[in-house]
């Protein structure tokens, strides 16, 4: 078994068996992807792969077990590499944080900045993606850090740490109607059209969870992936937005007004996860804290 084979087997199961970008993302030719699994099939003495002719449609309870232990090898051995790096280039290289839009715009532009004086020399790629995306990119390696509302807590091999809580608040075109409702309602909310994220984004759950807990069936006319969108269709006109709280800023939203939800909507919890077993350089470790600098010696995970 070699490093090339160890990398197929990951690719092709990561590819979802597509062969042809498996050859793409390795840049080799689909026919040496085939003979690296066939050899290494017959190596082993054991089929790894189903196939349906000459494709491949999953994997047999021995492919999913060699699997597992061909993770931890990449693992392990893209940490050697970073344990390299970490004593040759202490202050440089690069840091690879997944996370969504609101937190990339709203939560971490101060962090960056702070980051970015301390290690001038380290290249800060930002990944906007969704939670499953940004879950997919720590198991498999791409992403050092995830930030998002949603998925990572309770995911199998991510270390994740509370960031900041928030609720969702609800936002319309000044001169609105639902300015004057005092106290503001969910039965109030719903006598408009509702402009808010999709699901799984942005603690959208906890929005239908309290419609439906009061028994309120709301006109969700637009749903967006970010609050910005949301805030652009708010001011036109179409609807009233719900968006996280963090996502509105007056200087910026000048058309729009802000009116409170947290008695209306649970609070949400922005997390910061790693993979358990990733070997992270210091400057990741010190992104963490720029984020929670009231971190606890108890808590950190060095």
């Amino acid at each position: 078994m070699n490093f090339q084979q160890l990398r197929i087997i990951s690719e092709t199961v990561r590819q979802h068996y597509n062969l042809t970008e498996v050859a793409n993302a390795l840049f080799t030719s689909q026919s040496g992807v085939s003979k690296h699994i066939k050899d290494l099939e017959d190596e082993l003495g054991i089929e790894l792969f189903i196939r349906k002719g000459k494709r491949l449609t999953g994997l047999t309870e021995p492919g999913k077990e060699l699997v597992k232990i061909v993770e931890r090898i990449l693992l392990d051995t893209r940490n050697i590499k970073r344990l390299a790096e970490q004593f040759s280039q202490h202050d440089q290289g690069q840091l690879t944080v997944a996370t969504t839009h609101t937190q990339a715009q709203y939560a971490l532009p101060t962090v960056v900045e702070k980051f970015k004086k301390i290690f001038p020399k380290v290249h800060l790629a930002l990944h906007q993606s969704s939670p499953g995306e940004i879950v997919s990119m720590l198991l498999g390696g791409q992403a050092d850090i995830g930030i998002a509302t949603e998925a990572l807590e309770n995911t199998v091999d991510l270390v994740s740490f509370p960031y900041y809580t928030w609720h969702h608040a609800i936002i319309v075109p000044a001169g609105h109607p639902l300015q004057s409702v005092h106290p503001l309602t969910l039965e109030a909310i719903a006598e408009y059209p509702i402009i808010t994220y999709h699901h799984g984004f942005t603690g959208r759950s906890r929005i239908d969870h309290a419609f439906s807990q009061a028994g309120v069936v709301p006109d969700i006319a637009m749903s967006a992936l970010d609050a910005d969108v949301i805030k652009t269709y708010v001011a036109l006109g179409l609807g009233v937005g719900i968006i996280a709280s963090v996502a509105f800023v007056p200087e910026r939203d000048a058309m729009l007004v802000r009116l409170d939800g947290s008695h209306l909507f649970e609070k949400n919890t922005t997390h910061i996860s790693i993979r358990q077993n990733h070997y992270l350089r210091d400057y990741a470790y010190c992104f963490i804290e720029l984020c929670i600098p009231a971190l606890s010696e108890s808590m950190k995970i060095r």
